[in-house]
């Protein structure tokens, strides 16, 4: 009887921007023993698929592991896997970059292994059906997918024994189904079950194979998984391992380029949008997902209808995170841009000035920022920062090589996020902008190109699913190991108190109009009540010119209105102008309210702004007061009285910005940490996207009066600040 054939490709990567330390760690309880355990089993044979942010960070920190891997590979071992080289989610970017991504992993592997990969990883496993096309023309023979995209497809369990053909406009790919049996099975429950899990296989299938794509994360890295998978003498990887060796007269391990070259396709497969059965979960609408999990669950003992419950795609978060589909279109831009540029005649500098923009680009579409789950990173702000940073450099560099004698601001009307409507795009060699008339006439994103540091980069307080179980979380019972979908973990207890949604988009420049005795408390608790259309409504905009932008809102002001007595018109004008300044720039905003009819308003108004340094705790990050400093976790009302001439200061020196709040005129300066609750691999997780931060006056309008504010926000180095004995 011909030999059943086990093809594993273990995926390992770590995330553009990740701490070196959780690398570090990873690497030596994950990678690091799953090779030596592999090494020492040489009739164990696999794919190895590693990205191209952990191939830069061996060659820096562990070149004997490559060493290692360049053994396994000359023996006969180990295939090496290619895919894009910063892992982004191929579907997502343009098709230009897909090829570079592709050719930079290739290339790669051709250079230190000797010899281009025949075949690419998916990142999460994100199928759309264009990619065949994509795939076949970068020389990529074939891909895995899971067993859900052929699930989908109308596959019975029996069929996915084998490997497909999937076709796009004439060009070709082979797809392997990972088994999700196979996923849950290793390594998390016996040996014995694996095995016998296999052996069943192999006798329903003679001469076929159960192939299975997951992440060496699993092996020693999760949670609780380490002394499970490790364990000296007795530790689950090394009795598989022996396992495997042991059953080699009816079982082969065959790298999956192998079993390509090896057999022929079962036929041909039309495969849906996919992705693994938990992102197609993570990527719907909270509301859409805790009734999907309602109705998965009411048929979880019908597996011919529970089959069918696919959840949504992946391209759902640009939809569900407003934040996401800014970074994303924010990347398509800069792509555009330099595209544009590489058609031009270019001297050698300007050629080597584009070769850095483009890696910048290609670093800043690693997926894990653009989407949120157990593992998505759109949560962790560390991650946003890097793949924005890496946005602001390339696209200062591509402004740079198209004007570089140019110092003037330039606005371009464009509808930058596609959501429809018009943005204001202000630009300068210092600045980047993002107008957003429609929100409220606020500022969406504000970079500063001189330290590439993008200065908002916040996250809206959501209702998010699982919220709903933070009261189910425990701690682990000592021995037990589980899958990450299978625990319901926290890092710390009662984050139920921690969970407040925010009304509005973390954007700059807000007016937030309030009645008289709401207090900073309310704010912390956004509890203002503040009048909706002031806050977040459609601006009409004004004159317009590189240097200055006026929008203008006439509402109605009626007595339901917070403050407000008596019906009439409310107008708020905002004026933004945009200036450099010595080694920085400033944004001036005057903000001016006047009533009409009978309306009367005693009450409040705040001009919000968001700005996030990430390390709440981390003493070069801090308030700067003449009282002194304070951490970014500071929450305070501070009287304009005890501050610098109505100014506050917050200064980051290790990104190298300092941000200066100017209010002379103002009452009170209300600063609060925004808090999100959100899910990750280790458990339920409190963090800091930044502070909010409300410059607040009294308002007493009269019929026909007016009341005129304002504020500007003022960004510099922080060094230089430092330098002249400010900071």
């Amino acid at each position: 009887m011909p030999k059943f054939h086990l093809v594993l490709l273990i995926h390992s990567h770590q995330p553009v921007g990740n701490f070196d330390g959780v690398y570090e760690q990873t690497y030596r309880r994950s990678y690091l023993p799953f090779v030596q355990h592999l090494a020492r089993h040489p009739k164990v044979r696999v794919g190895l698929h590693y990205t191209g942010p952990l191939f830069e960070w061996f060659e820096q920190r562990h070149p004997e592991f490559l060493d290692t891997l360049r053994e396994l590979v000359a023996r006969g071992q180990v295939e090496m896997v290619g895919g894009g080289f910063y892992e982004p989610i191929l579907i997502s970017i343009p098709p230009e970059d897909q090829a570079e991504q592709i050719a930079r992993m290739s290339d790669y592997l051709q250079q230190k292994f000797g010899s281009a990969p025949a075949g690419a990883w998916l990142a999460e496993r994100v199928w759309e059906p264009q990619l065949p096309y994509a795939l076949s023309l970068s020389n990529i023979r074939y891909t895995l997918v899971d067993d859900v995209h052929f699930s989908a497809a109308g596959f019975e369990p029996g069929q996915l024994h084998g490997d497909y053909v999937c076709e796009e406009r004439g060009q070709t790919v082979r797809v392997l189904p990972g088994l999700k049996a196979l996923r849950y099975l290793l390594p998390f429950r016996s040996i014995e079950e694996g095995m016998g899990y296999l052996r069943e296989s192999a006798e329903a299938h003679p001469g076929g194979m159960a192939a299975m794509g997951d992440d060496c994360e699993k092996f020693g890295a999760w949670p609780q998984t380490y002394d499970h998978c490790y364990a000296e003498g007795t530790g689950w990887v090394e009795r598989f391992f022996v396992a495997l060796e042991a059953a080699s007269d009816w079982l082969a391990t065959t790298p999956p380029g192998e079993w390509i070259a090896s057999h022929p396709p079962l036929g041909r497969a039309d495969l849906p949008t996919a992705s693994y059965s938990e992102m197609m979960e993570w990527a719907l609408p909270t509301a859409a997902r805790k009734e999907f999990r309602a109705a998965s669950d009411e048929f979880a003992a019908r597996p011919s209808v529970s089959r069918f419950l696919r959840g949504g795609h992946w391209r759902g978060f640009f939809t569900k995170y407003s934040e996401s589909n800014l970074l994303h279109q924010k990347m398509l831009h800069v792509s555009k841009q330099l595209r544009g540029l590489e058609s031009g005649r270019l001297g050698k500098r300007q050629r080597a000035k584009l070769d850095t923009a483009r890696t910048h680009l290609l670093r800043a579409q690693c997926n894990d920022a653009y989407w949120h789950g157990v593992f998505g990173g759109l949560y962790a702000p560390h991650l946003r920062t890097e793949l924005w940073r890496a946005l602001v450099r390339a696209e200062a560099l591509a402004g740079d090589i198209a004007a570089p004698e140019s110092d003037a601001p330039r606005v371009e009307r464009c509808d930058f996020d596609a959501d429809g409507v018009e943005e204001l795009y202000v630009t300068s060699p210092r600045l980047a902008a993002l107008l957003k008339p429609s929100d409220g006439g606020t500022i969406g994103a504000l970079d500063y190109r001189g330290s590439g540091v993008t200065l908002i980069n916040s996250m809206q307080r959501r209702v998010e699913a699982y919220h709903s179980r933070l009261s189910q979380t425990s701690s682990p019972r000592r021995n037990q190991v589980a899958s990450i979908h299978d625990q319901v973990r926290a890092k710390e207890s009662g984050l139920e108190r921690f969970l407040r949604y925010d009304r509005w988009p973390r954007s700059s420049f807000r007016a937030l109009l309030f009645a008289p005795e709401r207090t900073f408390e309310d704010y912390c608790e956004l509890r203002l009540d503040e009048h909706a259309t002031v806050a977040g409504g459609a601006y009409a905009v004004g004159a317009e010119s590189p240097h200055r932008v006026s929008l203008e809102l006439q509402t109605p002001l009626v007595g339901k209105d917070s403050g407000a007595d008596g019906p009439g018109q409310l107008r708020c004008t905002k004026h933004f102008s945009f200036a450099h300044e010595e080694a920085g720039y400033r944004v001036h905003l005057s903000c001016e309210l006047s009533a009409s009819g009978s309306a009367l308003f005693r009450g409040q108004i705040g001009i919000e702004m968001i700005l996030n340094f990430l390390a709440p705790q981390e003493p070069d990050r801090y308030f700067d007061l003449p009282a002194g400093r304070h951490p970014l976790l500071w929450a305070a009302a501070v009287p304009s009285s005890e501050l610098r001439s109505g100014t506050l200061r917050v200064v980051d020196e290790w990104q190298n910005a300092a941000a200066t709040i100017e209010a002379p005129s103002a009452a009170h300066f209300w600063i609060s940490p925004i808090e999100t609750v959100s899910e990750s691999e280790e458990g339920f997780e409190r963090v800091y996207q930044g502070s909010q931060i409300l410059v607040v006056w009294p308002v007493d309008l009269a019929a026909g009066a007016d009341w005129r504010g304002e504020v500007a926000l003022r960004i510099e180095p922080a060094h230089a600040l430092e330098a002249r004995g400010e900071a």
